[in-house]
């Protein structure tokens, strides 16, 4: 059966689903997006993610395309239309279709185009790589200087993931001037003794919604929490490592750059954290 998918106010089988040449997204990745997790068929830290939406979209001083309450329509429209108990719908706005290519943005008379869609990933709390932990490895990060609008601005942080395939590794930590700032689709963290250190935010990363809500839960549970840069010696010589994301929730980082961390093994903090947060969310969504 055809995937349904949405494109500015219609529900349309995905082989009939279109937008113009001229989007802005298509010609200069003018759009930004969002990863909502799907639980039993709920959706996870939607809040989180809507209210992200409206601070890209003011950033880039991009008109709303729905409500808040529009948007969660359509997220557990397509999602009972689709069938999803476990996966996650993208959603995507960017600044429409005028009717000429050019570098100034648009006036307001052209309205911003809206896509969603839905993916199925079964058993998605349950990933065999959260049993044996990732593989990662480090590569200069040579994105835009806005890391913290989540735009579709997505080919360095691709390049960065083939080159961790070939590699034979499983992403890439980004490096710039010493200190990591996240991977390539995440934020990223190690464990020295009982203190969990991930980048403070910033211009440099992503406020990832899972990695709020993950901080949180460490505080709640009595763990220390630094906000700070760590270098790339101090990942390798850190007991545990690990990255959230919202489909990966928290995932285990055992090895970097060939190296193991700690055990080479999951570490307790990432595995406790992991748990926690899945219960939470599954508690929470919506």
């Amino acid at each position: 059966m055809s995937r349904i998918v949405y494109v500015n106010g219609e529900y349309l089988p995905e082989s009939e689903a279109k937008v113009s040449v001229f989007d802005r997204g298509f010609l200069m990745a003018d759009g930004v997006y969002e990863v909502t997790s799907v639980l039993g068929g709920k959706l996870v830290d939607f809040d989180g993610h809507t209210a992200r939406l409206r601070r890209s979209l003011s950033e880039l001083d991009m008109a709303s395309p729905a409500s808040d309450e529009d948007l969660l329509a359509i997220h557990r429209e397509l999602v009972a239309r689709n069938g999803i108990e476990d996966g996650m719908v993208y959603l995507q706005v960017t600044r429409g279709a005028p009717s000429e290519r050019d570098f100034a943005y648009p006036d307001a008379s052209v309205p911003p185009t809206l896509v969603l869609f839905t993916q199925a990933k079964p058993g998605l709390a349950d990933s065999p790589l959260a049993k044996t932990g990732m593989k990662v490895i480090s590569i200069p990060d040579q994105r835009w200087a806005r890391r913290d609008i989540k735009t579709v601005q997505l080919l360095y942080p691709s390049m960065g993931k083939m080159m961790a395939k070939a590699a034979g590794a499983d992403d890439a930590w980004m490096v710039e001037d010493g200190a990591i700032t996240e991977g390539t689709s995440n934020n990223a963290y190690i464990v020295k003794g009982q203190t969990i250190v991930t980048r403070d935010l910033g211009n440099h990363i992503l406020s990832g919604i899972t990695r709020a809500a993950v901080l949180r839960f460490a505080q709640e549970a009595q763990m220390k929490v630094e906000e700070r840069p760590f270098t790339l010696d101090e990942a390798l010589a850190a007991d545990e490592a690990f990255i959230t994301s919202a489909t990966t929730f928290v995932m285990p980082v055992v090895r970097i750059d060939g190296r193991d961390l700690g055990t080479g093994k999951p570490g307790p903090v990432a595995t406790r954290l992991r748990e926690i947060y899945i219960e939470e969310s599954r508690k929470a969504a919506v």
